[in-house]
């Protein structure tokens, strides 16, 4: 039990000091800084606005489309974003890996804090929309994001340190992660509402966990309600992806040092 805890408190203040050495890294040397993490969601907001209300309307339930796809397009780039930081944070450090015995899982988390750091600050922006748009806070609603926020770390944590053991013995990994990222959110209802899914695809198309988080997040703060029983599935996945990926992690971790 005692040395359960000193390799806790280990990890902590490992993970603690590279999350921060990261953010660092990221902004320092930049003429923006921390608003790059609001650049990329507005951009890519910009077009699909353009796009989806002007070429190719898209029935949002009368929610702007600007507030619509921002609400799915922050947690898709945290997903996103982190698991490609995820998945090459052990390869990048394989001379750290190598020499010096620590918890290694503590890199791979500590990439996916750095990028919750970018999630928070894009969020900031989404309540300001909000504000603007003049779409009321649900106290009710509300009270799943933390629940929402934390199925989805939930998801990030399997597959991003899953991956980030497999890309050390397989570096065709992050070439292959970012194409199947790429299908993904197409296969997400990020551009479209869950309307335009068939009634008789559904069952299989929630299979997909990130189907069931971006709708929930925008029940909760788009439309004001609570999220519907796809939460609770893509719940289940989640939790069933991140005991896979642990436990893949840990199966394999002895060898790391081997592959330097």
């Amino acid at each position: 039990m005692l040395s359960q805890t000193n390799h806790l408190h280990k990890m902590r203040d490992l993970v603690w000091a590279w999350t921060v050495r990261t953010l660092r890294g990221r902004y320092q040397q930049s003429a923006l800084g921390w608003l790059w993490a609001i650049v990329q969601p507005v951009a890519t907001v910009a077009i699909f606005a353009v796009v989806f209300t002007r070429i190719v309307p898209v029935d949002t339930g009368g929610v702007p489309y600007i507030l619509f796809s921002y609400s799915a397009v922050i947690p898709w780039t945290l997903l996103a974003s982190s698991i490609t930081d995820m998945a090459a944070s052990l390869v990048h450090n394989m001379n750290l890996v190598g020499k010096i015995y620590f918890p290694r899982e503590a890199l791979p988390v500590a990439a996916l804090l750095a990028r919750l750091v970018d999630f928070l600050i894009s969020f900031v922006l989404l309540v300001i929309l909000m504000m603007i748009y003049r779409i009321p806070f649900s106290p009710q609603g509300l009270l799943f994001l933390p629940l929402i926020l934390l199925i989805q770390m939930a998801l990030i944590l399997g597959l991003g340190i899953g991956s980030a053991a497999l890309n050390v013995f397989y570096r065709d990994v992050d070439p292959l992660l970012k194409l199947v990222i790429q299908v993904w959110f197409y296969a997400s209802p990020i551009l479209y509402p869950l309307s335009l899914v068939p009634e008789q695809w559904k069952w299989l198309y929630f299979l997909n966990p990130m189907a069931g988080i971006i709708a929930s997040y925008r029940d909760v703060l788009v439309y004001s309600r609570v999220p519907g029983e796809y939460l609770w599935s893509a719940a289940g996945i989640s939790a069933l992806i991140f005991i896979a990926g642990v436990w893949f992690f840990k199966r394999v971790e002895y060898q790391f040092a081997d592959i330097v």
